[in-house]
């Protein structure tokens, strides 16, 4: 059970990492208030987008604009002029006068008539600037209006970005609760309907009718940090400009509306005209194809208004934000789906290109996250949208980037058998990983351990694997310093490409260097090996020049980049003619070097499937830009005064011979020895140059064929009955006493 679930994160690690990762970023940022400006953005947007709503004909406003001013010629208007503004209204019987104009001060002529309206008026409402410093940014209201308790605060609540999205309710100043102009005409009305506050259990919630106020936080919503003193809510705009019903002043004094015209109405007054500089920015003040337009302020207050009344009659929505602990659950919700649908899908870029069902599942998101939170703003909930597609997004290219990390890492492993040049020919030529090949002239070298199959049979399978891992590193820097193309690890054998998938003019040199620095570096290869105790390695390479078919070979769900050809087995046959530390290359590979290779022998063979036989070349060094040479150094045989007996039967390919030989050895060296007849088996056939062997002593200082087989190779013919052969394979009991037996020898010879 543990196991399944320890694979389960593992298989899922991205999502686990990327998310908390990703949330944990979103929301530091958003504490921080850098996501803010983008949020207001977003609602306004939103609130531009929604449906429009029918007009609250319950409101109406009497705007004071520029032909007002002129028509009475004078900018600021008399008590007069207002006392008769405000009887005229009177005489239609609204519901509430809402005066939003300081008249702190009075304005002759007229002082006395204002002053009786303000006397026998019990539904109009005055205004003050209650915010700020006492003097310098409040209004004081109207006395005798103030006096009778009917005196709202206009203060406006200004965002970052000067927009005004948020109305006050109530507002503190000096132990004394004011509550706002639009909160004071709102209640005017509801009053007739019999619907009255109703504070609950929590002081700063309360009920009006069908609705329930919440008094607006400082991180509510996109917000962070903002100023939420007094009673806050957020304005739920009906329209932009002029959507509330607007008549100019003088159309109400010369009698251009209807006589009924604010009956049962709450009638807002205040200044419209460009010159009294009373206009502010709202969310429909933005639009991408247009100039801002800015809104008057007692629309601002007649929209508070409505929203008041609207939400306590008839439920309409007010604005509502998450805690934000639900917020920060939100943005982890779509952190996680950007990370799940990243990581899931990782692998579909890489078979098919380009992922339809990926980006289809971005895109799908997507809608559902604008879309879903612009029909929860429809109905009252604003859903911060920002950063939760950040965190989706984020947390996406966290993942691709992730995903974008392993495959430069698979790419270093990659590169670890091939070259940079042919990893970007691979993967990023158009059509470097198509199915299907092309017939090229190349140059192909193999290499292999003499015996390590023997020996690898004698121990544990961590040991072997930890020998062949080191030495094919050694190996793998070698070929890729020598731009060669790993085709494939076989064991302790290696097929090397030279010329695919990018050829050179300088492929055949390249490669007849690179084998020769191989054996070069098995001199470091094997100081381990003793360090580890363990016998010395031998590697024979063969190398071939020909004309093969090299491409992506498989299937849509596995390829392998290879070659097919008869030049492949050929150069395999040269390869199992050499010794440890030999090198044979073909003679079309001779040609091809410009008389630059230093050969030390040529040997014709006939391998199997050649019709007829061939030239092969042992090489030594090679000269020009490379110069690189092999040590050389001669084998001493020293003869044994009493033959060594032993029994040998030849290998055909993997197969053991039939028949067992009978002969002795009569001179041994340090890496092999000769081999004669006894005189009664003279007549037995001989073996056959370059010809492999399995041999066993028999009974040599109590070795017998159980402790182990020797491999060896045929090297030379002799007329006499005799063969050289060199040693490939050998037991270390056996190899171990062979050699005490060569140093005796030596020892002898020398003191003699």
């Amino acid at each position: 059970m543990w196991s399944k679930i320890k694979l389960f994160f593992w298989k899922t690690r991205g999502v686990w990492i990327a998310t908390p990762t990703i949330t944990g970023l979103i929301i530091s940022l958003r504490l921080a208030g850098l996501l803010q400006t983008w949020g207001w953005n977003v609602f306004d947007l939103y609130m531009r987008w929604r449906p429009l709503e029918e007009r609250d004909e319950r409101i109406a406003i009497v705007g004071i604009n520029e032909q007002d001013v002129h028509q009475q010629n004078q900018a600021i208007l008399t008590d007069d002029i207002l006392a008769q503004l405000l009887n005229t209204l009177k005489e239609q019987e609204p519901i509430a006068i809402g005066l939003d104009i300081y008249r702190d001060i009075s304005v002759p002529p007229g002082e006395e008539a204002l002053e009786s309206v303000f006397q026998t008026t019990p539904n109009l409402v005055g205004i003050q600037k209650v915010a700020g410093e006492t003097g310098i940014e409040t209004v004081a209201p109207p006395p005798t209006l103030k006096e009778k308790g009917q005196v709202g605060a206009n203060d406006l609540i200004f965002d970052g970005d000067n927009r005004v999205r948020r109305g006050l309710i109530s507002l503190n100043k000096d132990d004394e609760t004011i509550y706002s102009f639009s909160l004071f005409l709102a209640l005017h009305y509801l009053d007739r309907l019999g619907i009255t506050p109703q504070v609950s259990d929590n002081a700063d919630q309360w009920t009006l009718g069908k609705a329930s106020f919440r008094p607006f936080e400082s991180n509510d919503g996109d917000y962070v940090n903002a100023d939420d003193g007094g009673y806050q809510i957020m304005i739920n705009y009906r329209g932009g400009n002029r959507y509330i019903e607007t008549r100019s002043m003088t159309d109400i004094l010369e009698g251009k509306v209807p006589s009924d015209w604010a009956r049962d109405r709450i009638i807002l007054i205040g200044k419209v005209g460009e010159s009294f500089k009373d206009t502010f920015f709202t969310p429909y003040s933005g639009s991408l194809f247009a100039t801002p337009e800015p809104v008057s302020g007692v629309e601002i207050h007649a929209n508070l208004v409505s929203q008041i009344i609207s939400a306590a009659i008839s439920g309409r929505p007010l604005i509502r934000a998450w805690s934000s602990p639900v917020e920060w659950l939100w943005i982890l919700l779509w952190s996680g789906a950007g990370a799940t649908i990243s990581w899931s899908l990782r692998h579909n870029d890489a078979n098919n290109g380009f992922s339809w069902l990926k980006w289809t599942s971005y895109l799908g998101c997507t809608l559902i996250l604008f879309g879903g939170t612009y029909v929860a703003f429809i109905y009252g909930w604003w859903i911060p949208v920002i950063p939760a597609f950040l965190a989706f997004v984020g947390s996406s290219v966290a993942i691709t980037a992730y995903v974008a990390r392993s495959a430069v890492e698979i790419r270093k492993t990659f590169g670890r058998y091939l070259t940079d040049q042919v990893v970007e020919n691979l993967l990023e030529n158009p059509s470097g990983l198509k199915l299907g090949g092309e017939r090229r002239k190349i140059t192909i070298l193999t290499s292999d351990l003499r015996g390590f199959t023997a020996t690898s049979e004698r121990l544990p399978p961590e040991e072997v694997i930890k020998i062949l891992n080191f030495y094919l590193g050694y190996m793998a820097e070698v070929i890729n310093k020598y731009e060669g193309t790993i085709d494939e690890f076989m064991g302790d054998g290696i097929l090397v490409l030279f010329g695919a998938p990018t050829a050179k003019p300088d492929d055949v040199k390249r490669a007849i260097a690179c084998a020769i620095e191989m054996q070069l570096v098995m001199d470091r290869v094997n100081q381990q090996m003793r360090q580890w105790n363990m016998n010395n390695l031998e590697m024979g390479i063969g190398i071939n020049t020909g004309e093969v078919v090299v491409g992506n070979i498989g299937s849509e769900k596995r390829t392998k980049y290879g070659i097919v050809g008869s030049q492949v087995n050929l150069t395999y046959r040269i390869e199992s003619y050499t010794l440890g530390g030999q090198i044979f290359i073909s003679e079309s590979t001779l040609q091809e070097t410009e008389t630059l290779v230093d050969v030390d022998q040529q040997k014709q063979v006939q391998p199997k499937g050649i019709p007829h036989p061939i030239n092969i070349y042992s090489v030594i060094g090679i000269q020009g830009t490379y110069n690189l040479h092999l040590p050389q150094s001669e084998e001493i045989y020293y003869p044994l005064s009493k033959p060594l007996p032993l029994e040998y039967q030849v290998l055909k390919g993997k197969d053991m011979g039939e028949i067992q030989f009978l002969a002795s050895i009569i001179q041994l060296s340090e890496n092999g020895a000769l081999l004669g007849f006894h005189d009664s088996n003279r007549t037995q056939e001989m073996p056959a140059t370059m010809s492999n062997l399995k041999l066993n002593l028999l009974n040599y200082d109590k070795i017998t064929s159980k402790s182990g087989d020797i491999y060896a190779k045929v090297t030379q013919i002799n007329k006499e009955h005799q063969f050289y052969i060199r040693f490939t394979t050998k037991p270390p009991e056996i190899a171990a006493k062979l050699d005490s037996l060569y140093q005796s020898l030596q020892v002898e010879l020398t003191q003699s």
